[in-house]
């Protein structure tokens, strides 16, 4: 499997984590890996013949959206497949599908599902480019065309900057006070800007801050790891991981097929 990262243009800096190129030049399907919850939207623009990949064993054979928010995948890249990935940062895709992100948490989708024509129309684009960068830019600049009268909601995006700087170490009803909404309002803006409620992105938050405690402090103990995250106890911690990975936190730091 051969990655190559690009540069985010300017005007979706606010809105794009990441952009790449993926090809799988091998003689063989890559080995499957399993990929975790990130709260994320990734777009996989398709520009070659073969199927693109087999997601929780279903076969894709063209671009797709995977809304993956608090659930994880199994993924296989087909062989000679290739496309352009972009992941947008957690609850910043709805500005470019036009639909409540909460129809599409946790699904895989055909990106023709949701961009109709154009689709089509981007694919056979990149079909026809010389380069990997051209491919890179056409999707850029597609997304930015897609801005054109989206609003940013302002209360959302003060919510999510708080409950990132916190690491997912709040609550709900903090976040409630915080907005000035009731927690039935912010569970509706939540649902339609992001797919998941309040209290689930926390918890997903409090997780992915804890992967990042693992991965760069091996040799810490888990319970010393489970505290620094956040977690009033290494049950709940353990809990957690089950859910969120399929197995537990010493599991998943001798696995090779796990990504984090």
């Amino acid at each position: 499997m051969q990655l190559q990262l690009y540069d985010i243009k300017p005007k979706l800096a606010p809105y794009v984590k990441s952009i790449c190129t993926m090809e799988c030049d091998e003689d063989a399907d890559t080995s499957h890996v399993r990929v975790l919850p990130d709260a994320c939207v990734e777009i996989f623009l398709n520009y070659t013949n073969p199927p693109v990949a087999v997601i929780d064993g279903q076969l894709y054979t063209r671009s797709i959206v995977t809304f993956r928010m608090n659930r994880y995948a199994d993924v296989r890249m087909r062989k000679g497949s290739g496309c352009v990935a972009l992941c947008f940062y957690p609850g910043m895709a709805q500005h470019f599908f036009k639909v409540p992100m909460s129809e599409l948490a946790n699904t895989t989708t055909p990106l023709s599902d949701l961009w109709k024509l154009n689709s089509d129309m981007l694919e056979e684009q990149l079909a026809l480019c010389s380069s990997a960068l051209e491919k890179v830019n056409i999707l850029q600049n597609y997304l930015i065309t897609q801005l054109t009268g989206s609003k940013t909601d302002a209360v959302f995006v003060y919510c999510m900057k708080h409950i990132e700087h916190a690491k997912g170490n709040l609550s709900a009803g903090d976040i409630s006070g915080l907005s000035g909404l009731s927690q039935r309002q912010l569970s509706r803006k939540f649902g339609h800007n992001l797919g998941l409620p309040p209290k689930e992105y926390l918890r997903v938050t409090r997780f992915i801050y804890s992967l990042r405690q693992l991965k760069y402090y091996p040799n810490h103990s888990l319970t010393e790891l489970a505290h620094r995250s956040g977690y009033y106890d290494q049950a709940h911690f353990i809990r957690d991981y089950k859910e969120f990975t399929g197995c537990t936190p010493g599991v998943l730091v001798r696995s090779d097929h796990i990504l984090y």
